[in-house]
């Protein structure tokens, strides 16, 4: 008779942290994502309802401005990768980027929104980048009260130290 091994597989390569994310997140920043786009195509290629501003700033300015913040975005992304994904945490992060923003990850996405939305213009696709930010908020809040609760008042303190979204260089 044979014996067999049962071995744990993780569902996510993220499930060694502590706190939880908000129900369907991933479904949710698909959503947005998917809503962003639609809006942005349709708005700046085939019904060009709200690009009409376009003709102020010059092509050549749009991308050059789009281009630099979505490097900032991803350069931010990459930076709370290494420090979340490559180890266990067992308290509150706040090295790294994490000593300047509660949710680089997030801010990195919503960089990467806000510089599609400077290449085109669109208002319409500006309309809906506000709407995404409301939804990571509401994300953001939903893991912050998580936290609270793992980690109490060194989350607390953290939270009173670090801002969510703007970074407070003069902490």
């Amino acid at each position: 008779m044979s014996t067999m091994k049962v071995i744990n597989i993780p569902k996510h390569d993220h499930d060694h942290l502590l706190g939880k994310e908000s129900p369907h997140n991933h479904i949710i920043q698909l959503t947005c994502l998917i809503v962003f786009i639609s809006i942005l195509v349709l708005d700046s290629f085939v019904f060009k309802f709200s690009v009409g501003i376009t003709g102020y700033v010059s092509l050549w300015i749009r991308l050059i401005m789009a281009l630099a913040i979505i490097l900032i975005g991803i350069t931010i992304i990459r930076s709370a990768e290494k420090i979340l994904f490559h180890e266990t945490q067992s308290s509150v992060i706040d090295v790294g980027i994490f000593a300047y923003i509660r949710h680089p990850l997030y801010l990195g996405i919503l960089l990467i929104y806000l510089g599609f939305v400077l290449g085109s213009f669109s208002i319409l696709s500006f309309v809906s980048f506000v709407l995404i930010f409301f939804v990571y908020n509401h994300l953001a809040i939903f893991e912050e009260k998580d936290l609270e609760r793992v980690f109490g008042e060194e989350y607390l303190q953290y939270k009173k130290r670090v801002s969510r979204w703007f970074p407070r260089f003069w902490n």
